[in-house]
């Protein structure tokens, strides 16, 4: 008998006017709670930093096999960082959507210092310009990058 009800139930909700309107709104609802789930998921939207020097040097190793950063320059905000190693090759590292991306750089041009902030372009547009803000160190990265592309590959 229960069975019975259930289905004349949903045969007069089908039956209504409103009733495709309904299915509609409930499966966008549906579709919406699922994306959600989806970017939650992939972690898309999310606030990433760095969390330490330890996974800026971890980063440089991933960027570039071998890549051993013996000095770390964090962003005060944690949103980016530069990482040089003993032969003078210095990486850019920076916040990439959820992710962090790095490029070596390889010339002191597009680089640019203000007080404790550096600007930093690459050749590659597809990576952008990025300004960290590296307190009192920021003047010494900037002497390091100025010699990129003079003598070599930098400072040692």
């Amino acid at each position: 008998m229960q069975v019975e009800t259930v289905k004349a139930a949903i045969a007069a909700a089908l039956a209504h006017p409103g009733a495709p309107l309904m299915a509609q709104a409930l499966l966008s609802l549906f579709a919406i709670v699922a994306l959600t789930a989806m970017a939650r998921g992939l972690a898309l939207g999310q606030d990433v930093r760095l969390e330490s020097e330890d996974e800026v040097r971890l980063l440089a190793e991933d960027a570039i096999c071998g890549f051993r950063a013996s000095a770390i320059g964090l962003d005060r905000a944690r949103i980016g960082a530069l990482a040089r190693n003993d032969q003078g090759r210095i990486l850019l590292i920076r916040r990439h959507g959820a992710r962090f991306a790095a490029r070596e750089l390889t010339t002191h041009e597009g680089i640019r210092l203000d007080r404790q902030f550096i600007t930093l372009s690459t050749p590659d547009r597809h990576f952008g310009t990025i300004t960290l803000d590296l307190g009192p160190q920021a003047q010494h990265w900037a002497a390091s990058l100025r010699d990129l592309g003079h003598h070599g590959r930098g400072r040692a």
